[in-house]
């Protein structure tokens, strides 16, 4: 079979690949001047809220674990919004992904500790 154009264009937007660098020196600059720890995000408002709140959480309460306050979010975003979600956190690191459209959060927590929260099933 055959694709439409349309077909095309709707998994054109269903996937797009994105790369965020990180630079340590503009993202201080950033916290300073607007102060709010969301790198970027494509989320609808409420999940968006509530996705930051489980991070913050997740990363407080396992403040020397990063690997299990990974596996906390993660588990967490499956029950709520579905399988197939993946979280990185640490310091330092760069990265390019394929995720769902409207499913992706990049955010820092604590000053450099960042967080990265997508869906790609």
């Amino acid at each position: 079979m055959e694709e439409t154009e349309e077909e095309k264009k709707d998994e054109a937007d269903y996937k797009r690949l994105h790369s965020f660098p990180l630079i340590r020196l503009l993202f201080f600059c950033f916290l300073v001047l607007c102060d709010c720890p969301v790198q970027h995000s494509d989320m609808p408002e409420e999940m968006r809220v509530e996705t930051m709140e489980l991070c913050v959480t997740a990363c407080e309460k396992h403040a020397t674990n990063n690997e299990s306050a990974a596996k906390m979010i993660k588990e967490t975003m499956d029950k709520r919004f579905g399988s197939s979600w993946h979280v990185v956190i640490g310091e330092g690191f760069g990265f390019e992904i394929t995720h769902e459209v409207k499913n992706l959060l990049y955010m820092f927590f604590g000053g450099s500790l960042a967080v990265c929260v997508w869906k790609c099933s």
